[in-house]
């Protein structure tokens, strides 16, 4: 299994739109999507490099396993 890597946050946005998230709002430097059924929002800060510790976190949220994470990666 690969690494998780820190990804620009383009990338990591169509990721999270892909599997069903709608963009919400922005304050600031922040982007938040959100989900029926899903009861935080998940929040992408617009950076080149979006940390792991963020990636991860946001793809617990979600409920995004590491399979699909790269799975859904690769078609970016």
């Amino acid at each position: 299994m690969p690494r998780i890597t820190p990804v620009h946050w383009q990338a990591l946005e169509k990721i999270f739109l892909a599997t069903g998230f709608r963009f919400a709002r922005q304050k600031g430097s922040h982007r938040s999507y959100t989900k029926p059924g899903v009861l935080r929002p998940v929040v992408i800060p617009t950076y080149d490099e979006v940390p792991v510790a963020i990636i991860r976190k946001n793809l617990r949220t979600a409920e995004i396993s590491r399979d699909e994470y790269f799975r859904l990666l690769e078609r970016t």
